[in-house]
């Protein structure tokens, strides 16, 4: 029997993600624009399958293929004559609705293998009964050839994605480990070149480690005018004992495609913050200048308060198991002004609330940056998975002197955390209702605090390649010791370089603490509009919800390699044990059977020790995550982190154990359906589809229309060029 936790269930909430009065609301000029940066964020979204698994792209273009010449309904027929049950039939289209959705076989929350939950036999009769199949028998049946086998394997490295032998990674060659990893950053930071939009691929000639840096770029040919190579550094290095060459032209026909829309967009930007924007993202992926998209954002956030609102490039770190390399994504947003109004308070409130955070205020910015913080209603988001709420850009250098922006995204949130009663697992029934009254209100100032105030706190001590500090190294002391500090990051070191592995996670948790602490505050909940008791059920849910998402965060952990594959579920869990820690009956976690006589568990908050005793514990937990960040403090903060990540059977909670119970409990990850545009009339034609595993599927099916199969060769050219790689 294969573990359900590899199945996407036939259940699994589909939702549409409703955009249409927020498009309608836009100038057809606006609307022109936002058409545009979605074709963009699509084409260059499609760069994720590569990205993800070899096979991922290969799969992709399988279901194209099959549903572009029978829709779901149509295909149903050859899935009965094929003998396949309606559970079965079903269970395939879950299956393509999960490839679309994650752009790839690995979920994008916890990164670990989905494969059909039908036979293989079946699923490949179906595919021989199929119309595309009649139509071109030898393409479908080398495409099946191509992915059957990786498209079911669970062998233990292909379960979840990792380096080495703990899983699989394409922004590695499959005989890259970790020690390649940490030897290629060096190479980086030595070249002062930004690990953010490439992959390295390693080969050994003549006995000698050569590793190559392939930058995502729609141009090829590595030597360009001066200018260029000087931000890209394409060429050959020797380095200590091993060669490395730099070279463009990864995923070069999405990022050639990319570019082209961006420039249409440009014609229809509303002033000029966005045109210098868009040019420099159109040099950014042209040439692979991690530096030109470091200008374009600095437009971008110049650019305050558009209607239309838009970010895309390799951005997120979260799944390169070394936590330096960007996955692809790109949104397109439309602002929703009643909510943005809170945001905007609670901006203005900023200066006020960051001295009540628990760190000296050395540790602190110089200066807050005032960034826009907006509600936002997606109308696009390529990727692999949709987010409730960002805090970008992701360059610290940026961040800590010239800014950020804030957006919190409404309607995703409006259903994504929509829950069931009978669904809602290990709270006591009081608790229950009210979860699901308070949940939505708590989340949202928790996504408000995390983002402002939990990403956009805190100083870096940096002293520069010049040996220009940006503090006193005669006055800042450490908070613990009471001594001066004794590291810092130097030259071109970044948090995420320094602290790699653990980087997103260890920063989710900080954020994650800042909203616990801060949400205490009753300036911060009046200015979302909660006052008295409803101020108190907002502070109890946010807590509670906290807790619960501490237990379910388990499902995340892979005792095998003992590692964690999601970010935030591991910061929420790292939070459960300091707040258990903390004791006096804070939190109350304890086994037991359920009314179905399985294994269950329930987690319990006291109310009236949150602002003492909880207060007190993330005070102390969150100057102590402060204090290692700021200082680039590796050993100490990895230290710290890891062992409130160490899930182990001993100690009061057999936490090994309850893992197994919250497999057994666990509820999927719901998926998102999102509109198309079309240019029709010159005017902007959205298209929307049903909240369905046909919807979405069908949404991507008339996603590409005007060269869909042109599309799907290239991607097949490339999984094939680099196919010898992970052998």
């Amino acid at each position: 029997m294969v573990d359900s936790q590899y199945y996407l269930p036939n259940d699994i909430g589909i939702s549409a993600l409703d955009c249409r009065e927020a498009f309608r609301l836009l100038s057809p000029k606006e609307q022109l624009y936002a058409h545009y940066l979605s074709r963009a964020s699509w084409y260059g979204g499609l760069a994720v399958l590569i990205q993800t698994s070899p096979e991922s792209a290969n799969i992709y273009v399988l279901l194209q293929k099959l549903f572009r010449a029978q829709a779901p309904l149509q295909l149903k027929a050859a899935a009965t004559a094929a003998g396949l049950s309606a559970e079965e039939y079903q269970a395939f289209l879950v299956y393509a609705a999960g490839i679309y959705a994650n752009m790839g076989n690995y979920k994008s929350f916890g990164d670990t293998k989905f494969i059909p939950n039908v036979p293989k036999e079946k699923l490949k009769a179906l595919v021989w009964e199929s119309l595309a199949f009649q139509e071109s028998p030898g393409d479908i049946e080398a495409l099946w050839g191509c992915c059957s086998e990786p498209l079911y394997s669970l062998e233990d490295k292909q379960k979840q994605l990792g380096l080495g032998e703990k899983g699989i990674t394409t922004y590695f060659s499959g005989n890259c480990c970790l020690e390649d990893a940490e030897f290629a950053q060096k190479f980086l930071d030595f070249k002062k070149l930004s690990a953010y939009n490439t992959r390295l691929f390693k080969t050994e000639i003549d006995g000698k480690r050569c590793y190559e840096v392939r930058l995502a770029s729609a141009e090829k040919a590595d030597c360009c005018d001066a200018e260029k190579d000087g931000e890209t550094f394409c060429g050959r290095y020797e380095f200590e004992d091993a060669m490395f060459s730099v070279k463009r032209g990864d995923y070069s026909f999405l990022m050639e495609k990319a570019c082209q829309n961006l420039e249409k967009a440009k014609a229809h930007a509303a002033n000029e913050n966005q045109k210098k924007m868009l040019e420099e993202y159109i040099r950014s992926f042209t040439y692979g200048s991690v530096e030109a998209h470091k200008e374009g954002s600095r437009y971008w956030i110049k650019d305050k308060g558009p209607i239309v609102e838009s970010y895309i490039g390799f951005i997120e770190s979260y799944r390169d198991p070394f936590g330096s390399r960007g996955e692809f994504e790109g949104f397109v947003a439309v602002v929703n002004k009643a909510m943005s109004a809170r945001f905007a308070q609670l901006v203005s409130s900023a200066e006020v609330l960051l001295p009540e955070l628990p760190w000296p205020p050395a540790f602190e910015k110089d200066r807050f940056l005032k960034p826009d913080f907006t509600s936002l209603d997606v109308l696009t988001f390529a990727g692999s998975g949709i987010p409730a709420g960002i805090n970008i850009p992701n360059y610290d250098d940026i961040r800590q002197t010239e800014g950020f922006k804030n957006v919190s995204l409404g309607n995703v949130l409006a259903v994504a955390y929509a829950t069931q009663k009978d669904k809602l697992t290990f709270l006591e029934e009081n608790d229950k209702d009210l979860y699901i009254k308070w949940k939505g209100p708590s989340f949202e100032v928790q996504v408000g605090l995390h983002e402002l105030l939990g990403h956009g706190s805190g100083k870096l001590f940096v002293q520069d390649d010049k040996g220009k500090f940006n503090f006193d190294q005669t006055a800042v002391r450490n908070p613990e010791t009471g001594e001066l500090i004794s590291s810092w990051y130097k030259g071109s070191e970044t948090w995420d370089s320094k602290f790699s592995t653990i980087a997103s996670s260890y920063e989710e948790c900080r954020a994650e603490c800042v909203g616990l602490y801060l949400c205490l505050n009753k300036q911060v909940l009046s200015i979302f509009g909660h006052e008295g008791e409803d101020a108190e059920e907002v502070v109890y849910v946010n807590w509670l919800t906290m807790v619960r998402a501490g237990l379910l965060g388990l499902e995340f952990y892979t005792p095998e390699s003992k590692s964690w594959r999601q970010a935030h579920m591991q910061a929420r869990f790292v939070i459960l044990r300091v707040l258990l820690e903390a004791g006096e009956g804070l939190v109350g976690l304890k086994e037991c059977t359920g009314t179905d006589g399985l294994p269950d568990a329930v987690i319990t908050l006291d109310r009236s020790k949150i602002n003492t005793v909880g207060k007190s514990a993330i005070q102390r937990f969150l100057c102590k995550l402060q204090l290692h960040k700021s200082t680039a403090d590796v050993e100490g903060g990895r230290a710290l982190y890891e062992g409130y990540s160490a899930v182990t059977a001993d100690g009061t909670h057999d936490f090994l154990r309850l893992r197994e119970t919250v497999l057994l409990r666990k509820e999927a990850r719901k998926m998102f359906v999102q509109a198309n545009t079309y240019i029709k009339d010159d005017a902007v034609e959205l298209v929307e589809y049903e909240g369905s595993a046909e919807g979405l599927i069908q949404s991507f099916v008339e996603r590409f229309p005007d060269d869909s199969e042109d599309v799907e060769a290239q991607l097949q050219e490339m999984t094939l060029t680099d196919s010898t790689c992970w052998c």
